[in-house]
């Protein structure tokens, strides 16, 4: 794909179906928005990074199209993906006679994506949005398949809605001022597709992975290209989550126990499902469906993308006690049984409900 074009993936969900548009000088662009539904509100949510950067020009293509474009600026961070930060979407909107018609736009990474689709799913029963994603691990996943939500001190992402946009923008050029690890995270997301659904991707992603480490322009659109269709894919068979789409979830029940365990936002989303991977992958072994060799080399690449493959302590006395612990408000739990994604083959992943006793030799190899 040349960076001067603009590709199109689409998410079939019949009435509910949507586009996803990679390229780059996208954010900027009125005609971008010219299929939106008229209104006489839009409301720009962003964060205190993000916001600097890109708000204006947003704000910019969007004056054709409405009146009153209002924006608001949340703190930046997992750490405020809650009920108080999203109670500053709702203000905006009250404060700002806001109606049912009124387009919100959620520019910004993954929290700002969950929190606007969530507040855009509750204001008024349901007002129309668009993800415009800012960050690697936002364009490859979270801002794809109307997932939103906050979240729980006790759980991540506990409280939320399935909320499908109007739109989802990736604009590629916002990628050239991620942080290093914000980056690094993004590519977990990335390599989480290849053992779950396209192994040649995989083998693609491990010969081009200091080229999207170096933000390698072609490396990246086709990365986030072939990610927005695997998703598209699986979304488009199970949108609410009731079957095949829970394998998007590799290496995120231990990821989301690493997150809530140590707090959020002190690991990176990105940087928690790196590691949780490299468990789940152990996991898988220790079931039969991976070897070695497997384990091995996806350990490897999710090293080399500069993320973390050993897990953190949680508790100085029973850590595994307290991983299975946070697991258990995981959303895939089921009457109190942990079920986990395993790969059960190349390109294969399955549910699987796994015995404490095996889990727990797992974190205690995993974790230091």
């Amino acid at each position: 794909m040349s960076t001067s074009e603009i590709q199109t993936v689409s998410i079939d969900l019949q009435q509910r179906s949507y586009s996803i548009a990679i390229g780059s000088g996208l954010i900027g662009n009125p005609k971008n928005y010219a299929q939106l539904p008229a209104a006489s509100h839009a409301l720009l949510v962003t964060n205190t990074t993000v916001g600097p950067l890109y708000a204006e020009a947003l704000r910019g293509a969007l004056q054709t199209k409405y009146a009153k474009i209002h924006v608001v600026t949340l703190p930046d961070g997992e750490a405020h993906k809650t009920w108080q930060t999203l109670n500053l979407i709702f203000d905006a909107l009250l404060e700002n006679h806001c109606d049912r018609k009124t387009v919100l736009f959620a520019l910004g990474g993954g929290v700002v994506g969950d929190m606007t689709g969530f507040a855009a799913a509750s204001f008024m029963r349901g007002v129309p949005f668009v993800q415009v994603p800012t960050t690697l691990l936002a364009q490859v996943d979270s801002s794809v398949g109307g997932k939103t939500g906050i979240n729980h001190p006790l759980g991540k992402n506990m409280i939320g809605a399935f909320y499908q946009p109007l739109l989802v923008l990736c604009d590629l050029d916002t990628l050239k001022t991620l942080p290093p690890n914000e980056l690094s995270a993004g590519l977990a997301e990335i390599i989480k597709y290849g053992p779950i659904a396209d192994m040649t991707f995989f083998d693609w992603i491990e010969a081009n992975l200091q080229a999207l480490l170096d933000r390698d322009p072609a490396a990246l659109a086709y990365a986030v290209q072939r990610c927005c269709e695997i998703k598209a894919w699986v979304v488009g068979q199970d949108e609410r989550e009731s079957g095949l789409r829970a394998i998007l979830n590799f290496g995120h029940t231990f990821g989301h126990a690493i997150e809530a365990g140590l707090g959020y936002g002190n690991w990176l989303h990105g940087e928690a499902v790196g590691c949780g991977m490299v468990m789940a992958a152990h996991l898988s072994r220790a079931l039969g469906l991976v070897d070695d060799a497997f384990v091995m080399r996806l350990s490897k690449l999710i090293r080399a993308a500069g993320l973390p493959i050993v897990g953190p302590r949680l508790d100085q006395q029973d850590n595994a006690a307290c991983y299975l612990d946070l697991m258990r408000v995981d959303k895939k739990a089921d009457a109190g049984a942990i079920r986990f994604v395993v790969i059960d083959g190349p390109s294969s992943a399955a549910m699987r409900n796994v015995p404490d006793v095996m889990v727990r030799s797992v974190i205690d190899v995993c974790c230091t």
